[in-house]
C-alpha cells in the first residue's frame, strides 16, 4: 500500500522538476536577490535585484510583475525605481503614510522618463529585461525598498515568502527565499570593498507547460532539391482563435484601434491553417563544394504585437561550423561543453531587432553560410533541417519527420529508344 502511494508521488515530483527544465538552457533561471543595505528604527532598507540568467528567453513588454507575502505585519514605507500596484489599507497610520500596507504586495517596474529622484540603477524600463545571452548588461532590473514593522537585525528579520513572478504572463515558479553569503560591492575607485548586512535569494524557473496549453510558434521547411514545401502542421498553435481571426485583406484592419494591444495580450491573428502568431521558415537554399547555405525567415501573424529584442534559438549539428551570418547577430550556446550544436540568432540593433506586427513589414530574414563536415554532412533523411527551434524562449512545433522535403534517390536517366539504337548499330556496321 505504501509503495502504491509513493510511486505516484515520485512521478509527480519528477514531472514538476522536468517541466521547468530546458535541455538547451539547463541553468537558465531568474534570480531575485535581496540585499539589506542598512537598518532603520523599525526595519531595513533593501536593494532588490532581478537577474535574468536565461540565455534566450527575455521579459518582453508589458514587463515583469513581482509579488510575495510578508511573514509578519511588515509595510513598505518607500520605494525607489518601482512601485506597488495597490496601496492597501493604511488607515491606522497617522502622519507619514506607507507606500503599501498590503500583506501581499504586487510590484512593477517604473516606466522610462520618470523624475530622476524616483529612479534607481537598472530600473525604469517598463519591466522589459533582455536575455542573458543577448545582452547581459540589460538582463538586470533593480529597485530599492524601505520596509517597516520588520526585524532590525539578522536574527529578527523574517524572510518574505510565497514569491510569484509574471513575466509578463504565467509560467514561472519561484522557490522559497534562502539566506546566502552577503553580497560584496566594489567602490567606484575599485579600492574598497563593502558588503550587504544580509542577503537572501529567490530562484524562479520557467515551464512552457505552465505558461500555455499550445505552442506559440511553428516551423515550415523547404529545400532547393525538392519542390515540396512542408508547411506548419494544421492547428499547430491550437485553433481556439479561429473564430476571431481576420483575413489579410479584411476592412476591419483599417478601423481605429484594431491594432491596439489589449491589457490581457489577447492576439488578433491573421487567418491561417496553423493559427500561430509566429512562423519560422527554414529553407535549404544552395549547395557548394565545401559549404551550404540556409535562409531563415520569421513572419509575424499577430496584428497586435510588435516583438522587441526577439531571439531565435536553433539546434542543428552543423552549427558548430558557421562561417557567416548575413543579417542577424549570432551567438553559440553551449549548454554542454562537449556539444556545440545550439545557437541563438537575434536582430541587429537599430536594424532588425524589432519584428513588426502582421503585414507587409511583419517579417525578418537572414541567410547563414555553413562549412561542411565531410564525415557527417548529408542531405538525406532530413539531416539539413533543425532538431529544435525556439522563438523568444518558446519551443516551436516542427512538422512530422515523414513530411520533410526528401532527397530524390537518383537523377532521371534518359533511356535510348528503339529507333536510335537501330540507327547506332547500322553506323557501326557501315564503319
Amino acid at each position: 500500500m505504501r509503495l502504491v502511494i509513493i510511486i505516484p508521488l515520485c512521478v509527480i515530483v519528477l514531472f514538476s522538476y522536468a517541466a521547468a527544465y530546458d535541455p538547451l538552457d539547463p541553468n537558465g533561471n531568474i534570480t531575485i536577490k535581496w540585499d539589506v543595505m542598512s537598518w532603520t528604527p523599525d526595519g531595513y532598507v533593501a536593494v532588490v535585484t532581478m537577474s535574468n540568467f536565461q540565455m534566450f528567453r527575455h521579459i518582453p513588454n508589458p514587463g515583469w510583475t513581482l509579488g510575495w507575502s510578508w511573514a509578519k505585519k511588515e509595510v513598505i514605507w518607500t520605494m525607489v525605481g518601482a512601485q506597488t500596484t495597490e496601496q492597501g489599507d493604511c488607515s491606522k497610520f497617522k502622519g507619514n503614510v506607507p507606500h503599501c500596507c498590503k500583506k501581499t504586495p504586487t510590484v512593477v517596474d517604473l516606466l522610462p522618463g520618470v523624475p530622476y529622484n524616483q529612479q534607481y540603477s537598472n530600473c525604469c524600463k517598463g519591466g522589459v529585461v533582455s536575455a542573458w545571452g543577448q545582452d547581459p548588461s540589460s538582463a538586470v532590473s533593480a529597485f530599492q525598498v524601505s520596509v517597516g514593522q520588520a526585524g532590525t537585525s539578522n536574527k529578527t528579520v523574517k524572510l518574505p515568502k510565497n514569491f510569484t513572478l509574471l513575466a509578463p504572463g504565467p509560467g514561472y515558479t519561484c522557490g522559497p527565499a534562502k539566506v546566502v553569503p552577503s553580497t560584496v560591492f566594489l567602490t567606484q575607485d575599485k579600492r574598497r570593498k563593502t558588503q550587504a548586512l544580509m542577503t537572501w535569494n529567490v530562484t524562479c524557473t520557467y515551464s512552457q507547460f505552465l505558461a500555455r496549453k499550445n505552442p506559440s510558434c511553428c516551423v515550415s521547411l523547404s529545400s532547393f532539391y525538392n519542390e515540396t514545401i512542408t508547411s506548419c502542421p494544421t492547428c499547430a498553435c491550437g485553433c481556439q482563435n479561429k473564430k476571431n481571426c481576420v483575413k489579410s485583406d479584411s476592412k476591419f484592419l483599417n478601423t481605429p484601434g484594431a491594432h491596439t494591444p489589449k491589457r490581457d495580450n489577447d492576439p488578433l491573428l491573421q487567418c491561417t491553417h496553423h493559427m500561430c502568431p509566429i512562423r519560422v521558415h527554414w529553407h535549404v537554399k544552395l549547395n557548394y563544394k565545401d559549404y551550404w547555405r540556409v535562409k531563415i525567415a520569421i513572419t509575424n501573424f499577430n496584428y497586435r504585437m510588435n516583438y522587441t529584442l526577439w531571439t531565435l534559438a536553433v539546434q542543428h549539428p552543423n552549427l558548430n561550423n558557421i562561417t557567416q551570418v548575413f543579417s542577424f547577430d549570432y551567438r553559440p550556446i553551449l549548454p554542454y561543453v562537449s556539444i556545440n550544436d545550439t545557437g541563438m540568432f537575434y536582430g541587429m540593433k537599430f536594424y532588425n531587432d524589432l519584428l513588426m506586427e502582421a503585414g507587409p513589414s511583419g517579417n525578418v530574414q537572414s541567410e547563414v553560410l555553413l562549412r561542411k563536415d565531410q564525415d557527417t554532412f548529408t542531405f538525406k533523411q532530413g539531416w539539413a533541417f533543425p532538431r529544435k527551434v525556439y522563438f523568444n524562449g518558446e519551443e516551436c512545433m516542427l512538422p512530422p519527420p515523414d513530411t520533410y522535403p526528401f532527397l530524390p534517390n537518383a537523377a532521371p536517366v534518359k533511356l535510348l529508344n528503339l529507333t536510335s539504337l537501330i540507327f547506332f548499330l547500322i553506323l557501326l556496321l557501315v564503319a
